[in-house]
């Protein structure tokens, strides 16, 4: 595919036709190889290469896939390491929990899809930084970004949304307040 994208057939071949010109017009993205922990280009001969299929079964396919994008860099190779991967998972294990403890509080609760007329001053943060982070990320992907968008949403989902706001959030939960309930809920 990429040969194809450098080099367009002339308007007089048969290949040449409406539906394989709009190909040429979309962005491509070119990213770097993955390479091994010593910057060696994996290669069956050297022995050094990875079964993606082994380690989707011990990681997941969300924390393979997440790995390769948080540690990508446009134009630049990435090396390819089991513990980042590991890391990873981790990552994708916490935002598992973090939609569980979400789905676990809200489930069977009449909750409207809005915002509170009244927030605390952690919903106006949580949310003040969550629209900063959209917006941020945003800009990331069109740019092709892709790493820094991953990293960002990395730093905010464990650091800030799960490390604080659940955290916080746990404990209006726990009061005897109905209306703190249900602001909070409205909010996660």
């Amino acid at each position: 595919f990429f040969f194809l994208m450098i080099r367009r057939p002339p308007r007089s071949t048969p290949l040449y036709s409406s539906a394989a010109s709009d190909v040429y017009k979309r962005q491509v993205y070119i990213h770097g190889l993955v390479r091994d922990m010593d910057g060696r280009k994996m290669s069956k001969s050297l022995g050094n290469g990875i079964d993606p299929i082994e380690l989707i079964e011990k990681y997941g396919a969300d924390a393979v896939r997440f790995n390769l994008v948080i540690g990508n860099s446009p134009g630049k190779d990435m090396r390819f390491s089991a513990q980042k991967v590991e890391a990873s998972r981790n990552f994708a294990n916490k935002l598992w929990n973090a939609a569980r403890f979400i789905h676990m509080n809200i489930y069977g609760c009449n909750i409207k899809n809005e915002l509170p007329k009244e927030l605390n001053i952690e919903d106006k943060w949580i949310l003040d930084e969550y629209n900063s982070l959209i917006k941020s990320v945003t800009e990331n992907i069109e740019k092709f970004e892709f790493g820094i968008a991953a990293q960002k949403l990395y730093g905010f989902i464990w650091d800030e949304f799960c490390d604080w706001y659940i955290e916080l959030a746990k404990t209006r939960l726990n009061t005897a307040e109905e209306a703190s309930h249900n602001n909070t809920r409205e909010v996660l």
